[in-house]
């Protein structure tokens, strides 16, 4: 991968050209087994190939205790910010080339009827299986974040754009009303502590389509209602689009004061974000208004 990278080489090109010469090795024996004697078919070598790509991917991008993560360890990034990083990871373009928004999977091959175009959309898109194939590795459940973070629909993956996020982080008020609630709050980020906190008792939704088939149970989908690093980031860019810069300012120096992991976040995601998207352009403007 490093190899790769340092000739240009990025995201979804850089996986596949990982996949490939991983598929050669395999193919030259009759058989590939674990130390112990077990046989190691196809399906769990190729599972192994993606966890190692996304782990590293993981690690240049968040840090080395993102990337062992299995799960919302303590100390580690929920993972919604880790979902979100690797499907931005995935998008990014070989030099030279514009980012592609619907990847292919050319290990699973199916003959499907020609599909009518879909509508277009906002937000940034993946095929499900190259999302699957990253997050179940890793210990990302989708249908946890489905409807929250990711919506998938026809086997297709998008990764919602902030401002649908905006009534999940805000209520029915929006964020003028959460901003004037954190201006009159003595310490900033309370009262917005309290709008996150309706998170955890919002109702469930269930996802949709092919994702269904392994929904997690109500009581699950709950548990990751309670407010993320990645909410707080995304609601810090609502509160930056909005021209609440008072507001801005005492959420971010509540979060800066609370924990390193916000501005880390912040700093991946302006990396990560496309260019010319509205997610990198406040992003980027949200981190400058940061104290320091």
């Amino acid at each position: 991968m490093e190899r790769l990278q340092g000739e240009g080489i990025r995201g979804a090109d850089l996986v596949f050209a990982c996949i490939g010469p991983a598929l050669e090795i395999f193919s030259r024996y009759s058989k590939v087994e674990t130390p112990e004697g077990r046989e190691v078919k196809l399906p769990e070598f190729s599972e192994k190939v993606w966890e190692v790509v996304g782990r590293t991917a993981l690690e240049q991008v968040l840090g080395t205790e993102e990337a062992r993560a299995r799960n919302s360890a303590a100390g580690a990034l929920e993972e919604d910010a880790r979902l979100t990083a690797l499907f931005l990871w995935t998008l990014q373009a070989t030099d030279h080339e514009e980012p592609q928004a619907d990847i292919l999977d050319i290990e699973e091959e199916e003959e499907e009827e020609e599909a009518p175009p879909r509508a277009i959309t906002p937000g940034l898109s993946l095929i499900y299986d190259v999302v699957r194939r990253f997050a179940q590795p890793l210990g990302i459940h989708l249908e946890g974040w489905e409807g929250r973070i990711i919506e998938t629909n026809k086997g297709v993956v998008r990764l919602l754009p902030i401002r649908e996020r905006a009534p999940q982080l805000f209520g029915e008020g929006g964020a003028d009303l959460a901003a004037d609630r954190i201006e009159r709050a003595p310490t900033g980020a309370t009262q917005l502590d309290l709008v996150f906190d309706e998170l955890a008792t919002a109702p469930v939704i269930r996802p949709r389509g092919r994702c269904a088939r392994a929904a997690a149970s109500d009581e699950a989908l709950r548990t990751r209602r309670e407010a993320t690093t990645l909410d707080r980031v995304h609601a810090a860019m609502l509160l930056q689009a909005s021209g609440r810069s008072n507001a801005l300012r005492a959420l971010l120096k509540a979060e800066v004061e609370r924990s390193p992991d916000f501005l880390r976040l912040a700093n991946a995601l302006s990396a990560l974000y496309p260019q010319g998207t509205e997610e990198k352009r406040l992003v980027e403007a949200m981190v400058q208004a940061a104290p320091r």
